[in-house]
């Protein structure tokens, strides 16, 4: 296997007709790197990784492994590893013959094929399953085969699309330890694509958030999560409460935000570092449900509605609350106890978990159907 000291990825195109499903897609990733492609369906993420892969060709643009233009070569001449979201498994084959057959296929001899069969099963724990046809074992068995199956072939690139969605939530869980346990120890570079918010946290060095063929933003995971760049990657990442305002002065360290309903907000100036906001701007100031706290009640920025809905979530009681404003704003407020349905309840934010977006993005943000998608993967994030 030759490893991968950096590979560049320029201005990557792919249109099909008059649709363009991945526009100027541009990232270098060093050798060793975790990168997950983080978007709703249809942003272009399984497009940009088939490009990748070789499956698909490109309409614009080059790929560079090491220097060496690498756009031009079909997939098998890339060394690259593909595991998909359907496994893709021989159904006639048992586990080793599964494994095996690319090896076969590459004349490998038989001594240090066998060799190489034996430490694949043993690295996915399928060391007893080797013997038994996929029909034989359970998804996550069959998840497990198909990355033994591409990892035996030591590929200096490994790209997974979707590997977890045909899981339940536990397996999902058990499997993206797997991954990176198995990403840690061979220091595999990966790229992963992944609709699931939890998962790009919990594996990736970096995240690439994409949007309608576009990246939207690129960061580390905690970058994603606390600092998002845009309103459409804050209510991907789970910043549903918005807060209608306008910008009426700064006090020291806090932008002064008023909303329609004449309460008024502080918000840290380190939320948007990035924009310089003018007294009167129309602004949206959003967080995330689970930042928004009625019990323990924050020491700032306190807002009263009334209860319309609760909700036990696990850890605490999820509230939608309506505020006794012109646009009836309904917000989902989080407490320890769980109040009665139509009382008053007084909840706050911190300032400097509240992040401001001009208020044209509402309605420029994305279409009514992208919104639906952003929002159902937002609430994944939230349960």
């Amino acid at each position: 296997m030759k490893k991968i000291e950096k590979l560049v990825i320029k201005g990557m195109t792919r249109r099909f007709g008059d649709a363009i499903a991945l526009h100027n897609f541009t990232l270098e990733i060093a050798g060793g790197q975790f990168i997950t492609l983080l978007g709703p369906s249809g942003c272009g993420k399984s497009t940009a990784l088939n490009c990748l892969a070789g499956l698909l060709e490109l309409t614009e643009g080059e790929i560079l492994l090491n220097g060496a233009p690498v756009q031009h070569l079909p997939a098998e001449k890339r060394g690259f590893g593909m595991v998909f979201q359907n496994y893709a498994l021989f159904p006639h084959l048992t586990a080793q013959r599964n494994i095996s057959y690319g090896l076969e296929i590459r004349r490998v001899p038989r001594a240090e094929r066998e060799q190489r069969v034996r430490k694949a099963l043993n690295m996915v724990h399928l060391q007893d399953f080797g013997k038994r046809y996929p029909t034989q074992m359970s998804g996550g068995q069959q998840q497990r085969l198909a990355i033994a199956r591409t990892i035996v072939l030591e590929p200096s690139l490994l790209l997974l699309d979707e590997p977890l969605s045909n899981l339940d939530a536990n397996l999902r869980n058990e499997m993206r330890i797997e991954i990176k346990r198995l990403h840690t120890e061979l220091g595999l570079t990966t790229v992963y694509v992944t609709h699931d918010q939890s998962e790009a946290m919990s594996l990736s060095d970096k995240v690439v958030v994409m949007r309608q063929g576009r990246i939207e933003q690129i960061g580390t995971p905690q970058e994603i999560y606390n600092r998002p760049q845009s309103l459409f990657v804050a209510r991907f990442m789970g910043y549903l409460n918005q807060f209608p305002g306008t910008v009426i002065g700064r006090d020291g360290e806090y932008w002064l935000i008023q909303t329609a309903s004449g309460v008024q907000f502080t918000a840290s100036s380190t939320a948007a570092e990035s924009t310089n906001w003018q007294t009167g701007q129309r602004v949206l100031a959003c967080i995330r449900p689970d930042e928004t706290l009625a019990d323990p009640l924050p020491a700032e920025n306190h807002v009263q509605g009334h209860v319309r809905l609760v909700e036990y979530v696990g850890r605490a009681y999820e509230i939608l609350v309506q505020l006794a404003d012109e646009r009836g704003t309904q917000l989902l407020v989080h407490s320890a106890h769980a109040p009665e349905i139509g009382t008053p309840l007084t909840f706050g934010v911190q300032p400097d978990r509240l992040l401001l977006f001009p208020d044209d993005e509402m309605t420029t943000g994305h279409t009514s159907e992208e919104q639906d998608l952003v929002d159902v993967a937002a609430m994944r994030v939230e349960r």
